[in-house]
C-alpha cells in the first residue's frame, strides 16, 4: 500500500507537525509497518527536522507551482490522504485550497482512493465555494474535525460521504525527554508563565503575484496582503499586545511567553517584545526552533493562554490551561462553541474594544483560573474520544 499524505508540511508550524505525526501513527497502526508513506513539501529541509525518512517513509520536494508534481505523485500511490486541518477554506489564501482540490481531482481521475482526514471547512469566496462543491464531492470520504464543518460542507452541496470526529492533534504524544524544558532553560518560568500565541491577522490572505516588496514575500510568487492601513493595524496590534504583556508582568509578576506556533508569527512576536517596557519579563518561543513536542510541553506548562492559533488551544487543553481566544476565522470560534466558552472567552479581533476586552478576561482568569478548568477538562475528554475514532474510519476506507 502506497500512501500519499498531503498537507501544510515543512512550514515550521506546530499544529501541522503534530497532525502529521499523529496521522502517520494512525497509518502505521491501520495499514501496518510496511505501508509506503510519501510526504510532499515545498521545504523538505524543515520537514526532516521532525519526520525521519527510512525504507517505508520518504519526503519529496515539490515546486511552488505544484500541479504537475502532485499529479505525478497521486498517480504513483494507492491512497491519498488530505491531512491539513484548514483544507476547505481560503482564510489564509486560495493557493493552499486549490492544492487540496487539485489532489482530489487527480485521485478521482486515476481511480485512487482519497480521504480528507479530520479536516475543517470555513469561509470561502463564491468561486471557491463552487470549486469545493464540484471537486470535494469526488472524495471517497470526508472526515471533519467538528460538526459545524460537516454542516458547512453539506450546505455547500458537497455530495461525498461526510462524517465528523475531532482534530487528530488531540492524540499527539509528547516526548518524555521534553518534560520541564521551558523551566530549565528559562528560570523565570518556574513560577508559571502567561502565554500569548499571537497572529498578525493583517497579513492574510496570501496572494499570488509576479512581484512585490521583499519583506512581504512569503515564498515567491506568494505575497502577504499589505497596504498602509494594514501596516498601521499591525503596528497598533503589536503596541497593544506589548502594553498588555507589561501589565501582566507588573501586576502578577508573571513572565510572558510570546509563542510563535508558526515561523510567520515571529515578526509580530518580536515586535511585541521590542516594544515592551519590561522586555526582560518576556521571551519568544518559536516553532522554527522547537519541535511540536517541546512546544506542546510549553503550552501545557502555562498559567494562562491567550491564543489566536487554533492548535495552541487544542494542544494545551490536556493540561486544562485557562485560555482566551482572539480568533479571526471560524476555527477557534467553532472550537470554543464546542467547549461551551465562546460567549465568555472568545474575542473578535475586529471589535473596537478588543484590547480592553482581552485585558478584562485576563484579569478575571488570573484571579479565578479554576472557574473554567472543569469545562476544559470535559471538553478535552470529549474531543479526545472522538479523535480516537479517526483510525477506525481510515481502516474502513482501506477495507
Amino acid at each position: 500500500m502506497k500512501v500519499l499524505m498531503v498537507g501544510y508540511n515543512g512550514a515550521n508550524n506546530t499544529g501541522a507537525e503534530a497532525l502529521l505525526l499523529s496521522d502517520i501513527e494512525d497509518v502505521r497502526r491501520v495499514l501496518g509497518p510496511t505501508a509506503q508513506i510519501t510526504v510532499p513539501s515545498i521545504a523538505p529541509e524543515n520537514l526532516r527536522r521532525y519526520v525521519q525518512e527510512g525504507p517505508t517513509l520518504r519526503i519529496v520536494q515539490i515546486p511552488i507551482l505544484y500541479f504537475r508534481a502532485l499529479w505525478k505523485l497521486v498517480k504513483e500511490h494507492d491512497l491519498v490522504m488530505l491531512v491539513e486541518g484548514s483544507t476547505y477554506m481560503d482564510t489564509w489564501g486560495s493557493v493552499l485550497l486549490w492544492g487540496f482540490l487539485w489532489v482530489t481531482r487527480c485521485a478521482a481521475r486515476f481511480g485512487k482512493r482519497c480521504i480528507a482526514y479530520a479536516v475543517d471547512a470555513g469561509s470561502l469566496s463564491p468561486i471557491n465555494r463552487w470549486l469545493v462543491r464540484k471537486i470535494a464531492s469526488r472524495t471517497d470520504l470526508i472526515v471533519t474535525r467538528n460538526k459545524a464543518a460537516a454542516d458547512r460542507l453539506a450546505a455547500l452541496g458537497v455530495s461525498a460521504p461526510i462524517l465528523w470526529t475531532a482534530d487528530n492533534a488531540f492524540t499527539f504524544h509528547v516526548s518524555f525527554d521534553d518534560a520541564g524544558w521551558p523551566q530549565r532553560e528559562w528560570p523565570k518560568a518556574r513560577d508559571g508563565m502567561v502565554g500569548m500565541a499571537v497572529v498578525d491577522f493583517n497579513l492574510f490572505p496570501v496572494v499570488m503575484r509576479p512581484w512585490g516588496r521583499k519583506n512581504d514575500c512569503y515564498k515567491w510568487p506568494y505575497y502577504f496582503s499589505r497596504s498602509r492601513a494594514r501596516r498601521r493595524s499591525s503596528r497598533e496590534l503589536a503596541e497593544g499586545y506589548a502594553a498588555i504583556a507589561d501589565r501582566i508582568a507588573s501586576r502578577y509578576g508573571a513572565p510572558v511567553a510570546l509563542i510563535c506556533m508558526e515561523e510567520v508569527d515571529e515578526k509580530l512576536a518580536r515586535a511585541v517584545h521590542r516594544l515592551m517596557k519590561r522586555p526582560e519579563m518576556a521571551r519568544v518561543f518559536s516553532a522554527r526552533l522547537d519541535n511540536a513536542s517541546r512546544m506542546t510541553v510549553l503550552l501545557r506548562s502555562l498559567r494562562l493562554l491567550v491564543t489566536s492559533r487554533y492548535h495552541a488551544a487544542v494542544l494545551s487543553l490536556a493540561a486544562r490551561v485557562p485560555q482566551i481566544a482572539v480568533g479571526h476565522d471560524l476555527r477557534l470560534r467553532t472550537l470554543y462553541e464546542d467547549l461551551g466558552i465562546r460567549d465568555s472567552l472568545f474575542i473578535d479581533p475586529h471589535s473596537p474594544r478588543m484590547l480592553d476586552e482581552l485585558e478584562d478576561r485576563i484579569n478575571r482568569l488570573m484571579r479565578a483560573p479554576d472557574e473554567v478548568r472543569s469545562v476544559l477538562n470535559a471538553g478535552h475528554a470529549a474531543h479526545l474520544g472522538r479523535a480516537r475514532q479517526n483510525a477506525a474510519l481510515l481502516e474502513k476506507v482501506y477495507a
